[in-house]
C-alpha cells in the first residue's frame, strides 16, 4: 500500500514540474530543404551536378566507343599493340571512376559547408525564439515519436529565417 501511494505521488510531483516547463520541438532537416536560402542552395548544387553529369556522360561516352573501336581492331592489330590500348583504356577507365568519387565527394563538401551558414544563422534565431517565448527545451523532431503538432515551431522559425537570410554567396 505505501509503495502505491509513494508511486502515486511520485508521478503526480513529476506531472506538476513539467507543468512550468515548455517543450517544443522542430524539423531542421525541412527548414534546410524548405526556406529561401535552402531552396537556393538545392537549385544552385542541382545545377552543378548536372553540368558535372553531363561531363561524365561525354567522357563514359568516349571511353565506351574507344572499348569498341578495340574490340574492332581483335582479330586486325597486332596483341601487343592491342594490349597497349587497353592498357590505356583501362587507365583512362580508372581516371574516370576517381572524377566520379572526387566529384561526389566536392558536392558532399558544398552541402556540408553550405548547410553550417544556414545553421549559424538558425541558431540565434532558435536562442532568441526560445528567449521571447520562455521555452525550457527545443527538441529535435527527429527524436520525438509522437507530439501535438502545437509544439512544432519548425514554420515560425522558418519564416524568421526567411526575413533574416535571403540569400548566400556560392
Amino acid at each position: 500500500m505505501k509503495r502505491l501511494l509513494f508511486i502515486f505521488l511520485f508521478f503526480l510531483n513529476f506531472e506538476n514540474s513539467l507543468a512550468d516547463n515548455k517543450i517544443v520541438y522542430i524539423d531542421v532537416n525541412y527548414i534546410l530543404n524548405n526556406s529561401i536560402v535552402g531552396k537556393l542552395i538545392t537549385t544552385h548544387i542541382n545545377k552543378i551536378k548536372e553540368n558535372k553529369n553531363n561531363e561524365l556522360l561525354l567522357i563514359k561516352k568516349k571511353l565506351s566507343d574507344k572499348e569498341t573501336n578495340i574490340i574492332k581492331k581483335k582479330n586486325i592489330v597486332d596483341k601487343n599493340e592491342l594490349q597497349k590500348e587497353i592498357n590505356i583504356l583501362n587507365e583512362e577507365i580508372n581516371k574516370y571512376k576517381k572524377q566520379k568519387i572526387i566529384f561526389k565527394k566536392e558536392i558532399d563538401d558544398k552541402k556540408l559547408k553550405y548547410s553550417k551558414i544556414v545553421l549559424n544563422a538558425i541558431n540565434p534565431i532558435i536562442s532568441k525564439y526560445v528567449e521571447e517565448n520562455s521555452i525550457t527545451i527545443v527538441l529535435s523532431k527527429q527524436n520525438i515519436i509522437i507530439a501535438k503538432n502545437n509544439l512544432d515551431i519548425t514554420n515560425q522559425i522558418m519564416d524568421l529565417l526567411n526575413i533574416q537570410l535571403t540569400k548566400i554567396d556560392f
